[in-house]
């Protein structure tokens, strides 16, 4: 792999990496004090399944936009799928902080709807510029899924205030 193989590829993972500690930003204390005292739907996976699985998502992102910069981002269909991505990478970031930080369960469920449409088009435009890398964005949209169906849970379940400090 060359030089500048690698920085892109470090880029990636580092920016990747950034948002996912950003998000934690405003879920580590909310996991913490708020959200042990919601009802939650069935079938809400353990709290200490969602950090593994963010990390690995975190990275499948990191690789897929890695593949889709690796063609050049000078094609126009490279560069949709490209701006794409750090579009629902920033939306993705402003969901934990909506839900978690501003303990907005509403506000949540449209953030997490945005964001999934984003990831779809992701999927779609990065499909066009590397099949690698559009499949490798389908464990995450599947595990958004899972998401948007715990935080639609979730407000559903606990409709009494939009905010349970």
């Amino acid at each position: 792999m060359e030089l500048d193989s690698i920085i892109r590829l470090l880029i990636s993972i580092l920016v990747c990496l950034v948002a996912a500690a950003t998000g934690s930003l405003s879920t580590i204390k909310a996991v913490q004090k708020w959200y042990p005292g919601l009802r939650k739907p069935r079938f809400t996976p353990p709290n200490w399944v969602f950090g593994p699985v963010w990390f690995v998502l975190y990275v499948l992102m990191a690789v897929s936009v890695f593949f889709v910069w690796q063609k050049g981002i000078a094609a126009n269909e490279v560069l949709i799928a490209f701006v794409l991505f750090w579009i629902q990478l920033a939306v993705n970031a402003a969901w934990s902080f909506v839900f978690f930080g501003l303990k907005s369960k509403g506000g949540g469920i449209i953030t997490i709807i945005i964001l999934w449409l984003l990831i779809l088009a992701t999927i779609i435009a990065s499909l066009k510029v590397s099949v690698l890398a559009g499949y490798l964005l389908i464990p995450y949209i599947v595990w958004v899924s899972i998401a948007t169906y715990l935080n639609i849970g979730v407000w559903l379940l606990n409709k009494t205030g939009e905010k349970n400090a």
